[in-house]
């Protein structure tokens, strides 16, 4: 772990979750690996039609018809498929890992002040959150669907500190993605690499949490 991660001092007196990866699982192979069985062909669909950074701009706002429309245009032979992404999107958050989530709702129950900060497309939120009702149970949630901002741009994070009322320097992060763990460091957060609840907890531990 980097010593950007050990604790920097200041007592946490905000925690911050992010979602995907970390609380509920997320894999577009899951149904499209039924639409396109063959692996190779699946892989290169993913790195050049329905990419990570083409699904990025749904996160950051962007509309799901535009979005289509936009990659139909340049592929109308996968048309089908290009639309699958959204209509199948639920599939793609399949399960909640529970153990993260324990350790978020324990924390609660202790009285800590939990948030959450998710690069996540608006609608597809709500969906999650009727999905998983935990996912209502923290103090409040900042969607970067929602808000035209993506971690890990700094101003995500000033937006989540002034909307929840936090001490930049009191919150420690949690996030699955190490840029999003150094945009948080950036912005003077604290901040943990999130690779599974065993050490999830080991980390909270080194924080006094």
């Amino acid at each position: 772990m980097s010593e950007t991660n050990q604790p920097a001092g200041q007592p946490v007196r905000h925690i911050v979750f992010d979602i995907g990866k970390v609380l509920i699982h997320y894999d577009p192979n899951i149904p499209y690996s039924r639409l396109i069985p063959d692996e190779a062909e699946r892989a290169a669909f993913f790195e050049t039609v329905c990419t990570h950074e083409w699904n990025l701009e749904q996160d950051r706002g962007r509309g799901w018809s535009e979005a289509e429309a936009l990659l139909i245009e340049q592929f109308p032979d996968k048309a089908d498929l290009i639309r699958a992404f959204r209509q199948h999107w639920h599939e793609m958050v399949s399960h909640s890992y529970d153990d993260s989530v324990d350790i978020m709702l324990d924390l609660i129950q202790q009285g800590r002040d939990v948030t959450m900060l998710t690069n996540f497309a608006a609608d597809t939120f709500k969906q999650a959150r009727e999905k998983f009702p935990f996912l209502k149970v923290p103090r409040g949630v900042t969607v970067s669907g929602e808000i035209g901002l993506i971690k890990p741009d700094r101003e995500i994070y000033d937006t989540h500190v002034a909307s929840f009322d936090l001490d930049p320097a009191a919150c420690l992060f949690i996030d699955d993605s190490q840029k999003n763990v150094d945009g948080a460091i950036a912005a003077g957060w604290q901040s943990v690499l999130f690779t599974g609840a065993e050490q999830l907890r080991a980390d909270l531990a080194r924080f006094g949490l």
